[in-house]
């Protein structure tokens, strides 16, 4: 008889956006499949595996220190392996082997499948030959007229999966149960909320992003494997799904049906056990007035919106190769708040982009202060290896770069606090994700309005006691703390 293979320890550390997070719960549940034991803490583990983010320079760095911190362990006996795997290591691999010998080995998405054979081999002493990154966009041809197979792993998918007609959507039904190999995945975070994946790579091609490069083209999920995730995540005790993508809004293009999320949200809403429902990253330009309904209107979902609208001059728009203008945006918020009128509504926006006057920038400061967002994001433009953008005429040098970053950022921080406190009397429903150990501690969550981690959270004050997390809260909004909330159960 041939003895089972050692019960290895492995930990994942997962940096970047909840996308890398559903990837590391996906390869928690292979390396459990295969014979691996997951801990929390790296340093009691064999095998340090980081999931790394290849989005902007700071999050490359916050990878690479990680990756360091991690192999600094191995001086200690109990780690014996650190491996990089995640958008870093698809889009550097080789680069990033060179430049990183602490390492011991760089895998790109196609090692999913085989994760536990891989690392078993790493601490066996075997050399992995460093991923050889390529343009995935070119991978992944989609076509909704023709069935595609795909030979290369997405993450967010099954192992073997074809990308089918739209009259195979037909066939199986929305709500039809999944067919065919899933993806094995074991949740790494037991809070009530957790993220599920719509799609993987992006059509788009925005000048400062490189995204696609290495995420690949767009390519969505069967709907059959998302509701049967969604119903494994309720049966974990789950409570809200977080819908996410690189673009919500192009999900079902593929297969044949563009308003497939919106013929989808009701039945996510309906899963035993779910109460809430979020969808992430949507593109102004393609967000459609049904699908701005059916977000706003459906049952159990969130009437939340994140529009990614990064700019508002048209000029620096279309240098971005994207689309829209402040009078187009302001309507599309108008037709959200039409539907629902205490949406919560999240956007991020890029300041320095190369061209971008004294005026463009005064059109965003403009609109943003007209636009009523509820939370924004800030960054500075930097080049993006293999970007249109890094060819670009006309860069801002880093002070002027700075200094409109300091100005919008101090601009926002005021116009999101004053939306805050517009919400002062409103009924909320919260999400409570943590209770203080000692009667009188913190209870803290969100409402419809917030979005995990980014947008503020809602602290429950008064009579709390017997709330624990996972509860479902309606509460009045009696105060706020810049963006934060403090509302009081009704």
């Amino acid at each position: 008889m041939t003895a089972a293979p050692t019960a290895h320890t492995v930990a994942l550390v997962t940096l970047g956006c909840a996308r890398n997070e559903v990837d590391s719960e996906e390869l928690a549940g292979q390396l459990e499949a295969g014979g691996f034991r997951l801990v929390d803490d790296p340093a009691d583990a064999e095998t340090v595996v980081v999931n790394t983010c290849g989005f902007v320079e700071a999050a490359k760095k916050d990878s690479v220190d990680t990756l360091l911190a991690a192999a600094d362990l191995k001086e200690d006996g109990t780690t014996r392996s650190v491996v990089a795997v995640g958008c870093l290591a698809e889009r550097y691999g080789n680069e990033l082997a060179e430049s990183l010998p602490e390492a011991d080995a760089i895998l790109g998405f196609d090692a999913y499948p085989d994760i536990a054979d891989r690392l078993r081999s790493i601490l066996a002493g075997e050399q992995q030959h460093a991923h050889t990154p390529a343009d995935r966009r070119k991978l992944l041809p989609i076509s909704p007229t023709e069935r595609v197979a795909i030979d290369v792993v997405v993450p967010g998918h099954s192992f073997e999966v074809s990308v089918p007609l739209a009259a195979d959507v037909a066939e199986i039904g929305v709500g039809a149960p999944a067919t065919g190999p899933r993806a094995v995945r074991r949740r790494l975070d037991g809070g009530p909320m957790a993220p599920l994946k719509l799609a993987s790579g992006c059509d788009r091609r925005c000048a400062f992003c490189a995204i696609p490069s290495f995420r690949g083209s767009f390519v969505s999920r069967r709907p059959a494997d998302v509701l049967a995730e969604a119903r494994w995540l309720g049966e974990q005790g789950v409570k809200e799904l977080f819908l996410v993508s690189e673009n919500s809004t192009s999900y079902g293009k593929d297969l044949g049906d563009i308003r497939l999320l919106e013929t989808m949200l009701p039945e996510l809403a309906a899963v035993d056990g779910i109460e809430r429902v979020r969808v992430s990253y949507l593109q102004p330009a393609e967000t459609r007035p049904g699908l701005v309904a059916a977000i706003a209107s459906t049952p159990g979902v969130a009437a939340y919106f994140d529009l990614s609208f990064q700019h508002a001059s048209p000029t620096v728009l279309r240098s971005m190769r994207r689309f829209g203008d402040p009078d187009s945006f302001l309507a599309l918020l108008a037709d959200v708040r039409r539907h629902a009128p205490e949406a919560g509504v999240r956007s991020n926006f890029i300041v320095g982009f190369p061209g971008e006057t004294e005026e463009d920038f005064a059109s965003l400061c403009d609109f943003v202060t007209e636009a009523r967002l509820d939370a924004i994001g800030v960054f500075g433009y930097s080049d993006e290896d293999g970007t249109e953008a890094e060819s670009y005429d006309g860069k801002l040098d880093e002070d002027a770069i700075a200094e409109r970053l300091e100005h919008l950022r101090a601009l926002t921080d005021e116009l999101t606090a004053q939306r805050a406190e517009e919400r002062v009397g409103e009924r909320v429903v919260v999400l409570v994700e943590s209770v203080g150990a000692d009667d009188g501690d913190a209870v803290e969550g969100r409402a419809a309005s917030q979005g995990p981690e980014v947008d503020g959270s809602t602290v429950l004050t008064g009579q709390v006691e017997g709330i624990g997390v996972g509860d479902m809260i309606e509460a009045t909004v009696i105060g706020t703390e810049g963006v934060d909330l403090v509302a009081r159960p009704v």
